[in-house]
């Protein structure tokens, strides 16, 4: 073996050895306190390119999720309204089958159709403040209630608009209806069940669609937590092996130091061939 102390190639293997220990040490490290053992595209490039592509699959959902919630919020107002609307026409025909009695008196009756307009009118204010974030499905000409389904926006579900207004024709008593005499409360007691047999289809159609919606949350809020597990599998450190692999390293590293002391005192070993 050669002596010098101009060349120690002791201390070079000792420094490349320690300095793979430090950073196979450093990298450890990154994974116990970030929690991930793919944090970055230097970590694992094609690891790191999946996560962040079902990362943004995942933002599509969260935003998939709140617009299904808008919709299901609507639809809730315009069941809530619907089925309002519905008790007052069964009340409205209450009214209109009792004053259809010819032996009624004047007074009577002019106090069952002063009750009668107000439930009439009623149905107009319901209708018209039936409204969620902008949305109300339930007036004349109202707004479809529509929430997307997918992370690229490209497919929806769609609820059709259902007009309960008394100018719509699911209702077939006006504004100006009355049961004042027995005549046009007959005349009222048919367009009532018409009207009521017309909403009750229309409030189906409402029941059926906000049930669709719902649905369609649950298996986004299930797919959107399945992706988000494989992104985990993908990416997440096994912190019990990182936790090992830890105690290793640090034993490495004190010993790799040491290594680099003992062949930096190599040179030292000449000064006895001059004595």
């Amino acid at each position: 073996m050669a002596f010098s102390v101009n060349t120690n190639a002791g201390a070079f293997i000792a420094l490349q050895n320690l300095n793979k220990t430090n950073a196979a040490l450093q990298k450890t490290q990154n994974a116990i306190n970030t929690g991930l053992k793919v944090a970055s595209a230097k970590d694992n490039a094609a690891v790191f390119a999946i996560a962040q592509n079902l990362r943004s699959n995942v933002g599509g959902l969260n935003a998939v999720k709140q617009s299904l919630d808008r919709a299901i919020g609507a639809a809730d107002v315009a069941l809530a309204a619907g089925q309002a609307v519905s008790d007052l026409l069964i009340e409205l025909k209450e009214k209109a089958v009792a004053a259809a009695d010819t032996g009624l008196d004047t007074a009577s009756r002019d106090a069952l159709n002063d009750d009668f307009v107000q439930l009439r009118d009623q149905i107009t204010s319901i209708v018209s403040n039936a409204e969620f974030n902008g949305i109300n499905a339930v007036k004349n000409s109202g707004d479809n209630i529509v929430g997307i389904t997918n992370d690229t926006g490209t497919s929806n579900i769609t609820i059709t608009a259902q007009d309960l207004s008394l100018t719509g024709s699911n209702i077939t008593i006006t504004a100006g209806t009355q049961i004042n005499t027995a005549t046009a409360a007959a005349a009222a007691v048919s367009a009532l069940e018409t009207s009521l047999s017309n909403v009750n289809t229309a409030l189906s159609k409402l029941g059926s669609g906000a049930k669709r919606l719902e649905l369609q949350k649950s298996f986004v809020e299930k797919l959107s937590d399945t992706i988000e597990t494989g992104i985990g599998k993908l990416v997440d450190a096994d912190l019990a092996k990182e936790s090992a692999r830890l105690q290793s390293l640090q034993v490495k590293q004190q010993l790799g130091i040491q290594a680099l002391s003992i062949a930096n005192q190599a040179p030292g070993t000449v000064l006895g061939l001059f004595r």
